[in-house]
């Protein structure tokens, strides 16, 4: 993609993940004018060691927290589908709750979780979500008779262009964050209660080790990557 897209939906399986797996992009993409929507799928209230910590408290601070950090990247709107952290399935209801937003929010890219990894980080919640996203990208919202239901609230289908799946281990598109990379650190930042330092080390460093590592082979500072779809395809072919 030569320039930014004019919509874009992140579907985000805990409360960070997305400032973690995209927050340059997004960030990039607010400041030349991209409107973006996040779908928070879960409310993360087991993301905590803290043996007087509640699901309760950590749940409210981490919903606050992702506020926060959605407003420096210039997010427009937070939807929080509040779904217990380690407990999604991949059922109609939770698949059309990510149509429905869709079909609201007409996106033209759809950033979400990659499902297909191998090795490393297979959490359950993200291969979920990154898996009924894509079912809920095509055929669900594209076809009028998937959530008919949807049709007395006045939506209507919706073709998504692309899609975007960050974290994963076959990235073929790179978007350069160089100019973004403080403003994703301050962001991931605004996750008080996850961030940590790692073996001594703190977690800015970390987050530019990665960032420039990904844009190394690209000839960038520092990037981001994805494996990309181009759904634009389907509809040609058939």
């Amino acid at each position: 993609m030569s320039k930014s897209p004019r919509k874009v939906l992140v579907v985000t399986p805990h409360p960070d993940d997305a400032e973690i797996g995209c927050g340059g992009t997004v960030g990039k993409w607010t400041k030349e004018g991209c409107e973006v929507v996040y779908v928070v799928c879960t409310n993360g209230d087991k993301g905590t060691s803290d043996p007087k910590m509640t699901s309760a408290a950590i749940a409210e601070i981490r919903e606050k927290e992702q506020l926060a950090a959605a407003q420096i990247l210039g997010v427009k709107e937070v939807v929080f589908l509040r779904y217990p952290d380690g407990e999604l399935e991949d059922t109609r209801k939770f698949r059309g709750e990510l149509v429905r937003q869709i079909r609201i929010h007409r996106p033209e890219v759809v950033i979400t979780t990659d499902p297909f990894r191998k090795s490393f980080y297979l959490h359950r919640d993200h291969r979920i979500t990154g898996q009924v996203t894509l079912d809920a990208v095509f055929p669900y919202s594209r076809d009028r008779l998937h959530y008919p239901e949807h049709m007395a609230e006045g939506l209507k289908p919706h073709k998504v262009s692309e899609v975007y799946l960050g974290g994963s281990e076959e990235s073929d598109t790179f978007v350069d964050i160089s100019e973004t990379i403080e403003l994703k650190i301050k962001a991931i930042g605004c996750h008080l209660s996850q961030v940590s330092n790692s073996e001594g080390k703190p977690f800015q460093d970390w987050v530019r080790e990665w960032a420039k590592e990904t844009g190394k082979e690209q000839g960038m500072e520092y990037a981001e990557g994805f494996r990309r779809f181009n759904l634009s395809r389907i509809d040609e072919e058939e």
